[in-house]
């Protein structure tokens, strides 16, 4: 049995750090994805290379990787179908997963593929902007994905990158209609900017009728729905689900919940825990959605999951990489659900 199926994109992060005026230097948007070619990331790293800007972590990606990574680390059981190839950085990704306890699929890996990558920009005030080569993920399809799995779980995640992925719609329809048959709970996260920017339909797709929770930030959210304040877009994005999760950052999160038709809107406000030194906020959003999610799984209360969740994230953006260490979850989880 699995409390989570999570589908997502296989990516190796490559981090590095640059002012402003170098990434001014790049065409990426800052605090967005930019999706390229193996041409156009081998051109950035060159460019990289010659303003002498050298890598400064190396680490397994991939936003709905990142969560589960929390997820498991946390005690949960989660199961990811990606799709990598059978390359050292495909190796080097899996064995990471397999270590901190989250299942995978031999399906995942595609002879004579190769690995996605994702160069990771930081800038001196810690946000992330990000170049994408998704390698053999970009030809995801349903041949990848352990449908078997979905029917031993209680909830089912989805990455919003995939929503860039026409070839992994027709599985996308699979996974939901399964897990209506199953019971299993859906969750969907946003995951940037740029997809509701340039793939609203397929994250349209993803929510179908309804699902049980939507992971967003504030950014995403106003995007999404077309509203100025955040707190709105989280109420309007009940449209689309039971509960909406709506981070902002240093201003903290909030909660919208509607279990019915019939019941009132219910809102929490979460602060977000003091962070005097931000260092890197790539990964911060993934963390925050496995860890609530995780809590929610073991049903624990909306508030408590936006504390475990807040806490989570915020050691996240005091390091560089995506991840915690295993026993740094355990430690934030003892201090805070046990309080």
């Amino acid at each position: 049995m699995y409390d989570v199926m999570a589908i997502g994109n296989a990516l190796v992060d490559h981090e590095y750090v640059l002012s402003d005026a170098a990434l001014e230097e790049t065409d990426l948007t800052k605090g967005n994805m930019t999706l390229a070619g193996i041409e156009e990331q081998q051109q950035l790293l060159a460019y990289f290379k010659l303003a002498e800007i050298k890598p400064s972590k190396h680490a397994g990606g991939g936003s709905a990787a990142n969560a589960m990574y929390a997820f498991a680390s946390l005690g949960g059981k989660p199961f990811y179908a990606c799709r990598v190839g059978d390359d050292k950085q495909g190796e080097f990704y899996l064995k990471d997963l397999h270590e901190a306890g989250v299942a995978t699929s031999p399906q995942s890996i595609h002879a004579g593929g190769v690995t996605g990558s994702c160069v990771v920009a930081v800038t001196e005030d810690g946000e992330r902007t990000m170049q994408t080569f998704l390698g053999t993920s970009s030809d995801i399809t349903a041949d990848n994905v352990d449908f078997e799995a979905l029917t031993q779980a209680d909830w089912l995640y989805l990455e919003g990158y995939l929503a860039m992925s026409e070839g992994i719609q027709p599985a996308m329809n699979q996974l939901r209609q399964q897990a209506g048959i199953h019971g299993a709970k859906i969750a969907v996260s946003f995951a940037d900017p740029a997809v509701v920017k340039f793939a609203k339909d397929g994250l349209l797709n993803m929510l179908g009728n309804k699902v049980a929770v939507i992971f967003c930030n504030s950014e995403e959210a106003k995007l999404f729905t077309d509203k100025k304040q955040h707190k709105s877009a989280a109420r309007a994005l009940l449209e689309h689900c039971q509960t909406a999760v709506v981070t902002d950052g240093s201003n903290g999160a909030v909660i919208a919940h509607k279990p019915n038709d019939e019941s009132e809107v219910e809102i929490y406000d979460v602060p977000t825990p003091v962070v005097t030194n931000v260092i890197d906020t790539n990964g911060a959003g993934d963390n925050y959605s496995g860890a609530f999610l995780y809590a929610l799984s073991q049903h624990y209360s909306l508030s408590e999951c936006g504390r475990l969740a807040s806490e989570v994230a915020a050691q996240v953006i005091q390091q560089f990489g995506p991840r915690l260490e295993s026993q740094n979850y355990q430690e934030i989880a003892k201090r805070v659900l046990s309080a």
